[in-house]
């Protein structure tokens, strides 16, 4: 029995990985759940997988899960803040750590897990992109199991040799393939994404995602961001990955060999099939994700990224071979441009050009240590929000 934590379960990750836990009830058991604004839901989880331990943002919200809570059987000890989140992800009573917490505040519960050797279910991509050197130091010493989540590189993962031990050209691989859907705006034409809104770019043709990060894959920054992400994973060089932009998003990612082999993992687009086989590795269990039907699917597509039109996606290889802390101003410059644009404060357009500036003005630094990467991403803000005043409408 794999006793679980999940930190973001009212997130379309931990909603998935609920959904997933509940059909093998003989597997898994739910040890504490976190949430953050969705408390109705929160209460409901708890209701349902009466987990020891629930983790809210602030006293009023954990006052408000514990009148929800009331008349419920489910003895959930309430916690709040952060430290409780770091708390609950080294739990004793815990094996492994759903890490579905969107941005940076995700970034010091998913230390905590590596830090007390859990196995880590990795879906928060900003661990590896802020701190990766720190993040994989942490994860070698505690002794952790790493399992990615994200759909691209557990596909990738997949497809790699079982012990591949970080070293690609050991095992004959070329390359690294991330597929990209290209997102909403693939085909609109150029001149009319100044006008785009926070509603269009919400509106993922394929997959159902949280807002922040439906904009990320508007602006193809989600595919930088996983570019990075795969540089820490697979230990990969920013030449040994390439981002093919393919609509279906069937085939979720591939590895290119030497050999003149390219593996490729396909299935339909619905996260519960790599948070199962994360959760259950390395055995395979029912997801109840529908088969994939290839003749329904009937072709599949293939296109070079529009670099005119997805100017986040070099940002970010840019920041990937610039090292040090440019990957932690880049993403901490994203939320900040992200977060305006949702707000109606700053045109689609914009968002590249106030990361842009950001890498322009933060200086070059190395991360040695947790506080330097908060500092990185402290300072990528500050820079960000000054950026927004050129900008913002």
């Amino acid at each position: 029995m794999i006793r679980l934590a999940i930190l973001g379960s009212t997130g379309s990750i931990g909603v998935s990985t609920l959904d997933v836990v509940a059909r093998h009830p003989d597997r898994f058991t739910v040890a504490a759940l976190s949430g953050h604004t969705r408390i109705d839901l929160l209460a409901a989880q708890c209701r349902r997988f009466r987990p020891a331990y629930a983790v809210v943002g602030n006293a009023d919200d954990a006052r408000r899960l514990a009148t929800l809570l009331a008349d419920s059987s489910a003895a959930t000890e309430i916690l709040h803040g952060p430290q409780a989140l770091e708390q609950m992800a080294a739990l004793p009573e815990v094996d492994a750590v759903m890490a579905a917490i969107v941005g940076a505040v995700g970034l010091e519960p998913t230390l905590a897990a590596a830090r007390a050797g859990k196995r880590v279910l990795l879906a928060n991509k900003e661990a590896l992109v802020m701190a990766g050197a720190v993040f994989m130091a942490e994860v070698q010493r505690g002794g952790a199991q790493l399992l990615p989540i994200d759909s691209e590189h557990n596909a990738i993962f997949q497809c790699l040799p079982p012990l591949h031990a970080g070293n690609l050209a050991q095992v004959g691989v070329r390359r690294i393939l991330l597929t990209a859907s290209g997102g909403p705006f693939r085909t609109t034409p150029l001149a009319e994404l100044c006008t785009v809104t926070p509603e269009q770019a919400v509106a993922h043709p394929k997959w159902s995602m949280g807002r922040k990060i439906s904009v990320d894959s508007a602006t193809l920054m989600n595919k930088g961001l996983e570019v990075i992400e795969a540089h820490w994973l697979f230990n990969a060089g920013a030449e040994q990955i390439e981002v093919v932009i393919h609509p279906q998003s069937v085939i979720h990612s591939l590895v290119d060999y030497v050999d003149g082999s390219v593996l490729a993992q396909l299935g339909n687009p619905d996260m519960r099939t790599p948070i199962a086989h994360a959760l259950a590795w390395p055995e395979r269990i029912a997801s109840a994700v529908a088969p994939l039907d290839l003749f329904a699917v009937a072709r599949l597509d293939f296109e070079r990224p529009d670099h005119a039109r997805f100017p986040c996606l070099d940002l970010a290889f840019q920041a990937l071979r610039a090292g040090g802390n440019a990957a932690a101003v880049l993403n901490a410059a994203n939320e900040v441009a992200v977060a305006a644009f949702l707000e109606r404060r700053l045109p689609f357009l914009n968002i590249a050009d106030v990361i842009a500036a950001a890498l322009a003005t933060v200086a070059q630094a190395g991360l040695p240590d947790l506080a330097a990467v908060l500092e990185a991403d402290r300072q990528g803000r500050i820079a960000a929000e000054t950026a927004l005043r050129r900008y913002a409408t």
